[in-house]
């Protein structure tokens, strides 16, 4: 934290000082959507115990604080009754303390995939970044900060249906090789119905994508036959106009192996003579 401050040019303007629970505020930029209510009663637990060990981060905001990092111990505290909890306040903009608190929580290993990649996509977006940027920042190669960003090609219901079935990232990678959401999601009902690994979901997807292709290759040859057919129809048409015509005008298909020859015979009329 202090190295991000360093960059932003941002300063910590008192030490630890202990500040009313009911005066700090959520963080808006909080990326963490689900928080595991057996942790929250663990940490309190740990921290009813030996107290909070790790001090919460907080700015000012008029009369309150709100909250840059330090949400399950806010929670965890709560729970245990504590009137207050001690706080680094930091005078710091608008703008980086939503980026400080991004970084912080998509630092931590317990964020949900999702969860983080929402966050990085935030720090690109709405924070002028690049993801080599966001990479530096987070200390991750540029390629991983591509690959988390990826998962956002997943729709709502599918992030879902992944979340509560406590698929892995991996299963989630492996669905973005099918290029529709209907495929995904038809695929995505079998791994969960089948509780499938990683390893059985990418061997399903393969087999899947197979079908389809071979599915799409039928459609594909049933049309140029229909085309065929349309094409052998309308030189058939054309001869028995030319033979209602009065020009005895005829035609022969052969059927090879590889292709249809067609063959129309029209007679040239008689040259008069001088």
């Amino acid at each position: 934290m202090a190295g991000f401050l360093n960059f932003t040019k941002e300063k910590q303007i008192t030490k630890i000082i202990e500040v009313d629970i009911h005066s700090i505020i959520p963080n808006p930029h909080q990326p963490r959507t689900v928080f595991s209510d057996s942790e929250i009663a663990s940490l309190a637990d740990s921290i009813a115990q030996n107290g909070i060990l790790q001090p919460l981060t907080v700015r000012k905001i008029g009369e309150n604080y709100e909250l840059i990092a330090g949400e399950r111990r806010l929670r965890a505290a709560k729970c245990c009754g504590f009137s207050t909890v001690p706080c680094i306040v930091y005078d710091i903009s608008d703008r980086n303390s939503a980026i400080l608190a991004l970084v912080e929580n998509i630092q931590r290993e317990d964020l949900s995939f999702f969860d983080e990649a929402i966050a990085i996509e935030k720090l690109i977006t709405y924070y002028g970044m690049t993801q080599e940027d966001a990479a530096a920042k987070l200390g991750r190669a540029q390629s991983t900060i591509a690959n988390k960003l990826r998962l956002l090609r997943l729709s709502e219901d599918e992030r879902k249906l992944i979340t509560q079935y406590n698929l892995t990232e991996r299963h989630a990678r492996a669905l973005l090789k099918l290029g529709s959401i209907e495929d995904r999601l038809n695929v995505l009902e079998k791994v969960i119905h089948n509780n499938l690994n990683v390893e059985r979901t990418e061997k399903l997807i393969e087999d899947y994508i197979g079908c389809q292709k071979q599915k799409n290759s039928y459609k594909k040859r049933s049309r140029v036959f229909q085309n065929v057919k349309i094409f052998i129809n309308t030189i058939n048409k054309a001869v028995e106009t030319m033979q209602a015509a009065g020009i005895s005008a005829d035609s022969k298909k052969i059927q090879n192996e590889d292709y249809i020859e067609y063959r129309v015979r029209i007679p040239l009329q008689n040259k008069q003579t001088v």
